[in-house]
């Protein structure tokens, strides 16, 4: 559909009427009068659309307008109105820093006219009208700007900080434990080597090496099978039992090695079992510190084993988290996010107890993986800082026919009331100065309802908080 245009010049009269150039002078309003023309628009039509030359100034006259932006993959409608004298477009042509594209598209809800200022000649009459205010009006703008910018940025860095600092202790904790038992192992394996080179000494025959590698393997056997839970007075006794036995038969460090074999689940009658499989004139001690090596050795690869598979898993937890391996949008399951969340911030909530509370054969959302992920970082960040430290926090998640719900629950003190009425608004925040920009929660419901069409609300009392994240089923497109 086309605008029909009216080749002369507006009513002066309807320009005076319109609350924008209501003060100007009437010299002034016949002056935009014949710089401007009307526009007749049907129902449904698109004025003008974001990205195309910014090119006039457009004043509602009669109808209604729907002025959004596209960002995020998603129109965001900024204003619908039938208000007259709403306008649109061109409206920084007057500063220097002026958008040479529209940054909005301009439609009609019902059949309209607009007044209708070429950009030229709109920045002439603000330029005549208050030259200081343009230079105001220009700093207001790039100053705002700016500040939101370097604030959402600072957020960010601030989230991503605190994530690698939680992510850095996380890792260092097996990583240090595996190259701790590295450098044990290879102390144990020299050890192995000089009691072989001991019993070799003593020309054992090769029936007694079977005999000595079949002991050597039960003995491992034994160590790899699960144990009862012993208290320290019934460990020690082990460790007296077997050290006496080992003194027994001549073991000169029966001390040092009881606690290995204890350890492992060895026990006096083990020794014994030993010393009638061996069955020689053998140096006992010799082959039962090679047994302790081999013992030790088992213990330090478990070890190893336990830290290296510790680090795999919070690599996966983070590309859980981060969804390298995943499309932008997909169907999301938001325990797994939730449980790679909890793991990203493992440090923040040491000492605090967290319970889950999550509904069996939960169904899929339609959504962006990662930018859920940032949700549940920023409840669960600010529900660790309200607790300070001590408390439980509760993650719930449920269901109805329409929408999955989760529930991020702390037991702190609550949210203040001076804040309560504008907690989603940015900039505001209830922490502490220098702690928090204020835009966590401003992102938050802006992925929650913008980018997945669902709703983000909170319930808080002197007994705690819980936000509760609706995410529909399904989005009407």
């Amino acid at each position: 559909m086309t605008a029909t245009h009216r080749p002369s010049g507006v009513d002066p009269a309807e320009v005076r009427s319109l609350f924008l150039f209501a003060e100007l002078a009437e010299a002034d309003q016949h002056w935009v009068a014949e710089h401007s023309d009307v526009r007749v628009y049907d129902a449904d039509v698109v004025v003008f659309a974001e990205g195309q030359p910014s090119d006039a100034l457009y004043v509602l006259l009669e109808g209604g307008l729907l002025l959004s932006k596209h960002t995020d993959g998603e129109d965001v409608v900024l204003n619908d109105t039938t208000h007259r004298g709403a306008y649109a477009g061109a409206v920084r042509a007057f500063t220097q820093s002026r958008d040479p594209n529209y940054q909005t598209t301009l439609r009609t809800t019902r059949p309209s006219r607009f007044l209708r200022l070429p950009a030229e000649d709109f920045a002439a009459l603000v330029h005549r009208q208050c030259p200081m205010a343009v230079h105001l009006l220009d700093g207001l703008y790039e100053g705002i700007r700016m500040t939101e910018s370097t604030m959402r940025q600072r957020e960010h860095l601030v989230q991503l900080g605190t994530l690698s600092a939680n992510l850095d202790h996380e890792l260092n904790n097996p990583a240090a434990a595996a190259v701790r038992a590295t450098e044990q192992l290879r102390s144990r394996v020299a050890g192995m080597r000089r009691k072989l080179g001991l019993l070799s000494e003593a020309g054992l025959s090769p029936e007694l090496v079977t005999r000595l590698i079949r002991t050597q393997e039960t003995a491992v056997e034994r160590a790899l099978k699960p144990r009862a839970d012993l208290t320290a007075l019934e460990e020690s006794d082990l460790e007296d039992a077997i050290a006496d036995r080992l003194e027994d038969i001549g073991v000169e460090q029966a001390l040092e090695l009881a606690p290995v074999f204890a350890g492992s689940g060895m026990d006096a009658q083990w020794v014994d079992d030993v010393v009638e499989q061996v069955d020689s004139g053998l140096e006992w001690d010799a082959a039962f510190g090679w047994l302790r090596y081999t013992l030790e050795t088992e213990a330090l690869m478990d070890e190893i084993e336990e830290a290296t598979t510790r680090i795999s898993s919070l690599v996966g937890a983070v590309k859980q988290y981060s969804h390298l391996d995943q499309a932008r949008h997909s169907d999301v399951d938001v325990k797994p996010g939730l449980e790679s969340t909890l793991v990203m911030l493992a440090r923040k909530l040491t000492g605090i107890v967290v319970r889950r509370d999550y509904a069996a054969d939960l169904p899929q959302v339609p959504g962006y993986p990662a930018e859920l992920n940032q949700v549940w970082t920023n409840l669960i960040d600010n529900a660790a800082d309200a607790m300070e430290g001590s408390g439980v926090l509760t993650l719930r998640t449920r269901a109805d026919g329409h929408a999955v719900f989760v529930e991020v629950t702390d037991d702190g003190p609550g949210v203040p009331e001076a804040v309560r009425q504008d907690l989603f608004e940015p900039f505001v925040t209830t922490k502490r100065a220098g702690e928090g920009s204020g835009l966590g929660l401003d992102n938050t419901r802006r992925i929650v309802e913008r980018r997945h069409g669902g709703s983000l609300t909170y319930t808080t009392g002197p007994e705690g908080t819980t936000f509760c994240v609706r995410l529909p089923l399904s989005r009407a497109h």
